[in-house]
């Protein structure tokens, strides 16, 4: 597995891409495992910070308790391009809860910097250790296709 700098020293350019992507909705899907094995899939806001790819969570949600019990998920770019130009980014990995106050005090700061608020009540912090990432778009007609492990 590999923090998101690891990504980005691993492989620069599909890193900018899938940070790119990530920013232009500033809104992924996160598929989580439910406890009875099903999926479920949950709109999240993620946010790049340093060398880590967070994403935060309302107190007891069911994406974060899912994500307490089983960390595996994967982290997929909106798509609302049914042509497939637009191209669309699957970040898999497992979560890891935040609980280091320095941690999440950059996150919050960072948070409050990209879009102007900062949660005051408790909340769910996760890191994104990753364990591949897949990439897809149309392009003049053919497939741009990359993947990238650690």
């Amino acid at each position: 597995m590999a923090s998101w700098e690891g990504f980005r020293r691993g492989d620069p350019g599909l890193a900018a891409t899938a940070q790119a992507r990530m920013a232009e909705d500033g809104l992924v899907l996160v598929g989580t495992l439910r406890a009875n094995g099903w999926p479920r899939i949950s709109p999240v806001e993620p946010l790049v910070v340093g060398d880590d790819l967070f994403l935060g969570m309302m107190w007891q949600s069911r994406k974060a308790l899912d994500l307490l019990a089983d960390p595996r998920c994967v982290v997929h770019t909106t798509v609302h391009d049914k042509a497939g130009t637009q191209g669309d980014v699957k970040i898999y990995g497992r979560a890891f809860d935040v609980t280091d106050p320095d941690a999440r005090e950059r996150y919050g700061t960072a948070l409050e910097q990209a879009v102007g608020w900062r949660p005051e009540a408790e909340f769910h912090l996760f890191t994104v250790d990753i364990t591949e990432v897949g990439y897809f778009a149309v392009v003049d007609g053919g497939h741009d296709v990359r993947t990238w492990r650690p």
